[in-house]
């Protein structure tokens, strides 16, 4: 079998860039994909502006005895001019007055009828915006294929826009397949039926990466049947994800539907999901997943998680450094994932997996409470307390 770099780098040299834009109103582009760049066609603040509370003074002035002529709120245009040993007492965000070139907050000055004297002076210039201090005119602001979040909102709102266009979602099919899995809400008829926690799993985090999930019925171990359910997803959904039947058992039928596609990934060393597979029917991707509910959340992670970054140009690192707490043993000659958790102490990123259960693939708890994935090389027997090693974030 490949590797998992390599497996990966195979499937991203074949995916396409997705560029299906949509207008959205700001209140609901949260987590959406930026589709143009953003650049300013004025400057912010347009004019001098007052960062608080204070009085807007020539700094030369500031041992005289200040006569305060005028008042100016936020939001106020009005046209005032100060002279020699004038000001104007300015609230924060209101523009700044002609004439005046610093502000001295209010609690710097002693108010005696009309006129002010400072105690405490400032440096030229203080509490000013000057022009163009967020950005000045024709700025790059926001680069298209960026990520919106609380803060790029904030901008765009700054900006005046109400709507933006984004990448339109890509609609994702999940089909889950097993004789022995029941949907939410059914009833167990016997003791060798599980429920499926891999639709709602999935569907979770393909909502986290910018997609919209569509859950379709489970369908049973009948290769006939799950052939006419994907046939009924490659007409309405973008792409495919299955969970189930893609190992060496006897009703793994998902192994061999895919494999009578253009196969893409047939396998990877990695621990968990090395029965993976990957392949495309004309432009759609069918992505075959184990049904272990751990292994499929790690391989959706690992493989769907990337491509769909990729196709989306994100420029993003889901990979980081930490020391490891305790000896870590493999148990295969894989590639390994391994569900551990990271603390910060005093400054330094650890990383352990003596929080979590050790068992199969199937222990869904081990990635709650912010569980990553310790990567575990396949050309090392195990790794030991003390060394730097890599993980995934989920």
């Amino acid at each position: 079998m490949k590797s998992y770099n390599e497996n990966l780098q195979n499937l991203l040299n074949l995916a396409p860039k997705w560029d299906f834009i949509e207008r959205v109103s700001l209140d609901r582009a949260l987590g959406r994909i930026l589709a143009d760049d953003i650049v300013a066609k004025s400057p912010y603040p347009a004019y001098p502006t007052s960062s608080m509370d204070g009085y807007a003074i020539k700094f030369t002035n500031q041992n005289n005895k200040i006569k305060v002529i005028n008042i100016a709120p936020a939001g106020s245009s009005d046209d005032i001019a100060i002279s020699e040993n004038e000001c104007v007492k300015t609230l924060t965000g209101a523009l700044v007055c002609g004439g005046a070139d610093t502000i001295v907050p209010i609690e710097n000055v002693k108010l005696s009828g009309e006129y002010i004297e400072i105690t405490r002076p400032v440096s030229q210039g203080f509490a000013i915006r000057e022009v163009g201090e967020s950005y000045k005119e024709s700025e790059l602001l926001l680069n298209s294929r960026t990520k919106l979040g609380y803060c790029e909102l904030a901008l765009l709102a700054e900006l005046g826009y109400s709507y933006i266009n984004v990448l339109a979602r890509p609609r994702v099919a999940i089909l889950s397949t097993g004789s022995e899995v029941l949907d939410i809400g059914q009833t167990k008829e016997h003791k060798a039926q599980i429920y499926s926690s891999n639709s709602i799993s999935i569907s979770s985090l393909l909502k986290d990466m910018g997609c919209e999930p569509i859950i379709m019925p489970i369908i049973k171990d009948d290769k006939q049947a799950i052939q006419t359910a994907l046939q009924n997803a490659l007409i309405s959904a973008d792409f495919i994800i299955t969970t189930g039947g893609v190992s060496v058992g006897d009703f793994d039928f998902m192994r061999d539907i895919a494999r009578e596609s253009k196969i893409i990934i047939d396998g990877a060393s990695i621990k968990p999901g090395r029965h993976i597979k990957v392949a495309k029917i004309n432009d759609k991707f069918i992505f075959a997943l184990p049904g272990f509910a751990y292994s499929a959340m790690v391989t959706c992670v690992l493989f769907f998680r990337e491509f769909i970054e990729h196709i989306f140009g994100l420029k993003k690192v889901n990979k980081f450094k930490a020391i490891l707490k305790d000896d870590y043993t493999k148990k295969s000659p894989f590639e390994e994932f391994s569900a551990a958790s990271i603390t910060n102490e005093n400054g330094t990123i650890k990383i352990s997996t003596a929080t979590k259960k050790s068992g199969s693939s199937a222990i869904v708890g081990n990635l709650i409470n912010g569980g990553v994935l310790l990567i575990c090389p396949s050309d090392k027997d195990g790794l030991k307390a003390g060394e730097i090693v890599e993980y995934i974030e989920i």
